[in-house]
């Protein structure tokens, strides 16, 4: 039996790191630092997970490789799910494209969301993977800024401070300027949209991916805190009776942004297989190196990016805008099937699109084995987790109560519903910090202190 471990710091304990983080987080004012928070949650956990150190007893090294090795085979089915979906989304879309009616739409934002179920399931790959960590832009990077793409409601605004390309309405114009450059946009292309994602270095500058994807196919949400989604007419690619203008150059940015997404997506799904890039530099780092990775990245999804930018931002600011999925108004589907993505990999047991089981040597029993205590109370958070946020898909899909209204103020069931969710999300992390303790692993610091550093918090 492993004798009981005392680590450096917890999550919340009293001195410790993250408790500073949070109580400093606290007192933020939100309208003037929401952009801090953001920038600062993603990498919270790995702050927190590098001062969990290792005084215990390692089980065989082979063992060890075999989770990890597991591991990198979960990732490389998980990533081919996802290109399924990409694909049978570029299916539904060329149909669209094809035959722009209610129906067809209807049918390519099915496709949109089913896409997402296996996507979203991948998100605890990154944060420690910089293959992955590096390409997860191009997928699924988020906020938006819009008017950037098509065109928006007047009171979405001219012009932004902090971004220049804020109205730019890439549809609109055959001309852009983009700093002191003139950008030929009289064909958009895959060419064109890779050029101007993060353009002029600004985030929100998103031109490919999910999310560009989402409001191609919805348009802006308008609905506010009434829970719904964007109402985006099949006219607006229908060059017979084109509604709002430049339908064929509409159609073309979005058949050019489910192309690069397929592409993207089987990128990553070759960079899992053997010999690729995103399984060599995992295998690379050890058997040690390799658990660490796995940690890490559930630690991270779990608490900066989750609890954190995902649902803490939005419940401060109780702004629509503020939920990762605002124009199709699916916020909470993404929550669901990323806490299940945890539970997957924790467990080492994935079900793949097609109803087949992929399960093998595993976390959870590479712990259990040493520490069945340990095991027991992530496996008790886990599914905590997975059941408040539930309780928020439950409430959605049944019509009761968007995840938009769930975060708007005065809304103090819905509040509480999200705050339920994040409570258990900052167990989940509790409980992974003492897992993090459990085997001789390192969490390296250094990109979460220099992160901590900018934002003004160390």
């Amino acid at each position: 039996m492993v004798a009981p471990v005392k680590t450096g710091a917890t999550f919340f304990g009293a001195g410790s790191p993250c408790d500073e983080i949070i109580i400093r987080l606290r007192y933020l004012h939100p309208k003037e630092h929401g952009m801090k928070i953001r920038r600062l949650v993603p990498l919270a956990a790995g702050l927190c997970l590098s001062f969990a150190q290792a005084m215990a007893a390692t089980p065989p090294a082979s063992t060890q490789e075999a989770v990890v090795n597991h591991y990198a085979d979960l990732a490389e089915v998980m990533y081919s799910d996802s290109l399924e979906g990409g694909r049978a989304l570029q299916k539904s879309v060329d149909d669209f494209l094809t035959h722009p009616t209610e129906e067809t739409l209807s049918a390519a934002r099915a496709s949109w969301k089913a896409a997402r179920i296996p996507y979203l399931q991948t998100e605890g790959f990154r944060f420690a993977n910089t293959v992955v960590d590096d390409w997860e832009p191009r997928i699924n990077a988020w906020p938006l800024d819009e008017g950037l793409i098509d065109y928006v409601a007047p009171s979405y605004g001219a012009q932004s401070d902090q971004n220049p390309l804020y109205a730019l309405n890439v549809i609109a114009n055959t001309k852009l300027r983009v700093g002191a450059k003139i950008i030929d946009a009289s064909t958009i292309d895959a060419a064109l949209l890779r050029q101007l994602a993060e353009a002029e270095g600004v985030q929100t500058n998103v031109s490919t991916g999910f999310h560009a994807i989402e409001f191609l196919l919805w348009g802006q949400n308008l609905q506010g805190a009434s829970g719904g989604a964007g109402t985006r007419p099949a006219s607006d690619y229908d060059s017979s009776g084109c509604t709002n203008g430049n339908c064929a150059r509409r159609a073309a940015y979005l058949k050019a942004a489910v192309g690069l997404l397929v592409n993207d997506l089987a990128e990553m799904a070759a960079d899992w297989r053997p010999g690729g890039k995103a399984r060599t530099e995992l295998l690379s780092k050890g058997p040690d190196g390799g658990l660490t990775e796995i940690l890490t990245g559930l630690g991270s999804l779990t608490f900066g990016e989750m609890a954190g930018e995902r649902m803490k931002v939005g419940l401060m600011l109780h702004d629509p805008e503020e939920q990762q999925d605002c124009f199709s108004n699916n916020t909470h589907n993404s929550h669901f099937y990323d806490e299940t993505g945890i539970g997957e990999l924790w467990r080492g047991r994935y079900v793949r699109s097609n109803g087949s089981v992929v399960q093998g040597a595993n976390l959870r029993g590479y712990i259990a084995a040493t520490d069945p205590a340990a095991a027991k109370r992530l496996d008790d958070r886990i599914d905590d987790t997975l059941a408040a946020i539930k309780k928020m898909k439950d409430a959605a899909d049944s019509g009761h109560m968007a995840y938009s209204q769930m975060i708007a103020a005065g809304n103090t069931q819905g509040n509480q519903m999200v705050q339920d969710a994040m409570d258990a999300l900052v167990a989940q992390t509790r409980a992974i910090e003492n897992i993090a303790a459990l085997p001789h692993l390192t969490v390296a610091s250094n990109k979460s202190d220099q992160s901590a550093k900018s934002v003004g918090l160390r």
